[in-house]
């Protein structure tokens, strides 16, 4: 819910993809792999955090 996380999340899947970039350029599958796991763990938690958002506006909704 916080703005922070989701800036973290984001800057994390950002991240993700630079290493991946770096890793094609380089022909290092490990870098592209890494990337790869930073860009879908940033996704998750900004689902996550998604998630939470829906659940306070429903709650909102109710009170």
């Amino acid at each position: 819910m916080g703005i922070g996380d989701k800036i973290s999340n984001k800057a994390e899947e950002l991240g993700g993809k630079v290493k991946e970039a770096a890793g094609d350029a380089t022909d290092n599958e490990r870098l592209q792999a890494e990337g790869q796991s930073d860009q879908a763990s940033g996704q998750t938690k900004q689902a996550g955090e998604n998630v939470k958002d829906a659940a306070a506006n429903v709650k909102d909704a109710f009170k």
